[in-house]
Formats: structure tokens, sequence, C-alpha cells
């Protein structure tokens, strides 16, 4: 019965399935395009494959109209993408970075939304030495995207270090465990050098010749806090602690930002809990997992082919069914949780052993220098000193972690002195804020967001501070495009890039990210986000209920109704 079901959605293969089954496990033609020498850029079919190995070719979009007008080709660049699971980095890898950024990428880093650093700007030429150096300070750019797992997240957890210790050690031998198996990343780019624990052989005993039908993302939250947003995820893990210690995970499937404008046959889904297993077996379930996502995934629409819509095609039940007929054992029942919030705790917080953490407020969570914030250049002079560890967080903030009491005096000097802070003096929403990086670089902006959406807030700040919500948290997103990288479709005011300067405007998602948003306003400019935003707001400090959050004030007030899973999105 269960293998009547259990099908993969009939239609021709995309043309990625193509270029995936001809490219001999991820080489296409890329060792000869990244040697030509008479264009800064790459074939499609190529650049389809270097997602793989953590990087595509953009262009600079400021510069289109006038490198067109002057019959040049567009400014090509590199994004590359630097897989670092659960956000931890050590103080040298943090120089590498920094170093690697201002050599060859445009002197910024930009810290993701799913833990990773990001650099802009590489030129082709420089790409190799680039991953190689990379490669040389123990970090790497292996299925940083692609139709793979991706980077594994982690709750970076300053208040419960002990936790966080074992549940990062959880992250980091998920991510490598479920890396690709092909030789082809090391071939192009380290001169045959292996990486350790990779077997030298010539197949994909987990993912298949073909790969996933798109990208896949795993995230482990640990209540109270889901800063992971570990609904968002396909494959969500909650860390149950009893007594002090980790017993094991809460497991959801299904979760899932991206989603189309104008088709609503695609749409944002919240992960779904299915049960208990033990910390001992997530590497054998998530494998089962992907191996079902690659089995029954759509490879025919790329649009519908996440594993969200193959839960909903297949049927939550069936899925599970299936997934334990695979494992050949039985999830344990789901334990009791509870989340009270998905931000970072900021400023100064006690570890274990005497040590500290400082949580830091990236805005956009671009590291560059400005004016009078020399953000870039602080976190440099720190981590020449610092012996603890660098931790990136899920809302593009950092911790600097670990700190000694024999650093903590030279570091604290150092943040002043560059004027780094905890963002205390920025309203809740401000320091609630997360966007994509949207324009220049990413081809598929439609609007602005990191560079908007700090001039947006500090308009919008005038109307917190004039209904005395200065210091009330509402978490308030940004994209470019409806792709969801900054998880617009969990933020209790969600903008999504519509055209430039237009945007769909989403209210009602749960603070703890549990619920999604629905669109409330469509495509509309500065002055109705704004004129909403007053009288939303006023309404707000006006009527609220004790405690009452503002995702759950719109929908108990009328103003909007609240989407009960990713299907209702757009009713």
């Amino acid at each position: 019965m269960l293998k009547q079901i259990l099908t993969a959605p009939e239609g021709p293969p995309s043309d990625v399935e193509r270029i995936k089954e001809e490219s001999e496990y991820l080489r296409g033609t890329l060792k000869e395009s990244m040697l030509e020498p008479l264009s800064s850029g790459i074939s499609d079919d190529d650049n389809r494959l270097m997602k793989f190995h953590g990087s595509y070719l953009q262009d600079d979009r400021d510069l289109r109209n006038e490198r067109q007008k002057q019959k040049l080709e567009p400014a090509y660049q590199f994004m590359l993408r630097v897989r670092t699971p659960g956000g931890v980095s050590t103080p040298e890898q943090w120089l590498v970075m920094d170093d690697l950024a201002q050599k060859y990428g445009n002197g910024t880093l930009k810290l993701t939304t799913r833990q990773a650093f990001q650099m802009h700007g590489i030129l082709k030429w420089n790409m190799k030495k680039t991953i190689q150096s990379i490669h040389a300070s123990m970090l790497d750019t292996i299925a940083a995207c692609g139709d793979v797992n991706r980077n594994v997240m982690c709750n970076p957890n300053p208040y419960q270090s002990e936790i966080h210790t074992e549940v990062f050690e959880w992250s980091k031998q998920l991510s490598d465990y479920l890396l690709p198996r092909t030789r082809a990343y090391h071939e192009l780019w380290l001169d045959e050098e292996r990486v350790a624990g990779t077997p030298d052989v010539e197949t994909e005993p987990m993912y298949g010749p073909l790969y996933l039908p798109r990208k896949f993302k795993i995230g482990i939250a640990v209540p109270p806090s889901n800063d992971i947003d570990v609904f968002s995820q396909d494959l969500g893990l909650i860390a149950i602690v009893e007594d002090d210690k980790l017993v094991g995970f809460n497991v959801a499937i299904g979760g899932g930002m991206g989603m189309s404008h104008g088709d609503k046959a695609t749409y944002p889904q919240v992960a779904k809990v299915i049960g208990f297993c033990k910390p001992e077996q997530i590497q054998e379930l998530a494998e089962k997992i992907i191996t079902i996502q690659r089995d029954y995934g759509n490879r025919s629409a790329r649009k519908n082919a996440r594993f969200k819509y193959t839960v909903d095609r297949l049927g939550l039940g069936v899925v599970k069914e299936e997934l334990e007929n695979r494992l050949g054992w039985k999830l344990e029942e789901a334990k009791p949780y509870r989340f009270e919030h998905n931000g970072d705790r900021y400023g100064w917080v006690e570890g274990v052993q005497g040590t500290s953490h400082f949580t830091l407020f990236v805005e956009g969570g671009r590291v560059t220098d400005y004016e009078d914030y020399k953000l870039m250049t602080g976190l440099r002079e720190i981590a020449k000193i610092h012996t603890g560890d660098f931790r990136l967080t899920a809302n593009q903030n950092l911790v600097i972690a670990n700190v000694s009491p024999e650093t903590k005096e030279e570091i604290s000097r150092l943040m002043e002195q560059h004027g780094l802070t905890d963002g205390k003096h920025h309203s809740a929403i401000r320091r609630s804020s997360l966007a994509c990086v949207a324009l220049p670089t990413c081809g598929l902006a439609m609007a602005e967001a990191e560079r908007y959406l700090p001039v947006l807030m500090n308009k919008i700040e005038e109307i917190v501070d004039e209904n005395g919500l200065r210091n009330q948290e509402i978490t308030i997103r940004m994209t470019g495009c409806p792709n969801g990288c900054a998880r617009h479709a969990l933020a209790e005011i969600g903008f999504i890039g519509k055209a430039p300067g237009k945007y769909n405007m989403y209210l009602g998602a749960a603070f703890d990210g549990s619920r999604l948003s629905k669109m409330y306003r469509e495509n509309i400019g500065e002055a109705d986000i704004l004129s909403e935003l007053r009288t939303l707001l006023s309404r707000y400090a006006v009527e609220r209920q004790e405690g009452e959050h503002f995702g759950d004030f719109v929908i108990r007030a009328g103003i909007i109704q609240a989407t009960t899973d990713g299907t209702n999105f757009h009713e």
C-alpha cells in the first residue's frame, strides 16, 4: 500500500537535472571555464555547478547599464560562501576571512542567516587561491550552496554554554557526515589535496549521481530560544534537556521559506514535529530523510522541488512511516518543550569556568568599517588577542565567545576604542531586524533590502518612539525577492521586494517563530509602509494585552487572519 502512495511527480526533468547528470559528479567544464582568459564570467551550466562548490557568479547591477552602454560584459564577480557548522569560528579563522575579504573580495564580510561567512566581489582569477586559503584555515566552501544539505545551524546559546558545546558537536558531525563524497571539489580547487574524512570514492552512496531535487537545510534549536528558526528548516531538531543533560531531539520536518510571486502553488511552510530520537540517532535519521527527498522530490519543476512540497504532497503520516521503514526503528513520542523568543541576547553573559560571552549587534550582518564605527578593524584587533571563539548567529549578529578573564579587560577596551557595542542604544525593533543582501550583487533581487532597511528603520524608530515602544521587541525582516533568505515569512512584520522601491507587506507571524505571516498590503512604497505602521503601532501601543506580542495582537484585533499552515498562506 505504502509503495503505491510514494511516487515522484511526473514530468520531464528540469534542465538542472540534465546539468547534474552530465557533470561527472559536479565537475562539468569548470576547470576549463575558470582558466578561460577572455571573460571574467562562466557559462550558465557551470554556474549551476559552482553552487555545489559554495559559490555563485554575480555581477554588480549598479554598473550594469553603464557597462552595457560601453559594450562591455557585465562586471562579473563571485560570491563565495564558507561552511561553518553551528557558526563557530576560531580567531585565526576570523583573521583569514578578514584578510581574504581585503585581498580578493570587496573589503567586507557578510554574516549570513545560516551562520556562514559570505564574501562578495571575488574575481574569477582569484577564486582558486581564495578557496585554498580557506581550506588551509580548516574551513571550506563544500556544499555551502547547491542541491545538497547546506550548513547545519545550531543555537549559539551563550547562556547555556555546556549544552551549546554538546549541541554544536552534533551539528558539526552532522554537517560533515552529510557532505557530498565526490572528489570534484578537491581536484578543482585544492590540487588533489584530501579533506580529512572524505572517502576516496567516485560514487555518491547517499545522494546518487543527480544529488537532491533542491537544497536541503538542517538546524538545531535549544529551547527556550528558537533563534535558528527551527520550523523554517527541511529538518529541524529541537534539543530536549532534562536535569541539565541533553537527552535527545524532537524531530520536525518539512519547513522552508521560499516562494514565487503570483504562484499560489508555491508557499512558505513550517516544519511539523513527528517524534523524538536520541542524539546518537540523528545522523542515520538525517540520512534517511534525505534519501526520501532524493527518491520522491520533484525533479521536474524546481519551484516545487523543496522537501516541504514532498511532505505536503505525500502526507506527513506517509513520510513518517516511510522514514521508520528505512530506519528499521520507530521514533519515540515527542517530548514537551517551550520556545519563548527567537532573537539574540545582547551584551555580556557569564559562561562556564570563568569565561564570558559578548553578543555584538551587526546590522544586516555586514562587517565593514563605518565613519564613526570601525567594526571590521575592531574585530580584527580583538581576533589577534582572543583565546576563545567567534559564533555567527542566525540573526546576522556575532558572539565574541569564551572570553578568558585574562583578556576580557583588553577586549572590552578594544570594543570601546572602535565603537563596538551591544546595540542597546538602538530600538529593540532595529535589533530584531534582518535583511538579505539583495542589490547590487544578487541576481534575483527585485528591490533593495540590506542597503535600504537601515534607512527605513530610522523612520520606523520615530514611530516606535512616539508610541513608547522603543524597548518592545518586534521581529522585522526584509528580502529583495520572495526566496526567503532572511526568513521573512516568520517575521511579525515582513517585507518582500516586488519592484524597485515596492514591497509586499506581511503581518502576523509568531514572535517565537512557530507561525507564518500573511500578506497585508501588496506592492507599496515607503510612504504607504510608514502610514500603515503609524496606524498599526499606535493601536498596538494602546490596545495590546499584557505580554502580548505584535504578531499575536494583529490577529486578535482582526487586522489580519492567522496563517495556520503554509497551504493557506495565500488565502
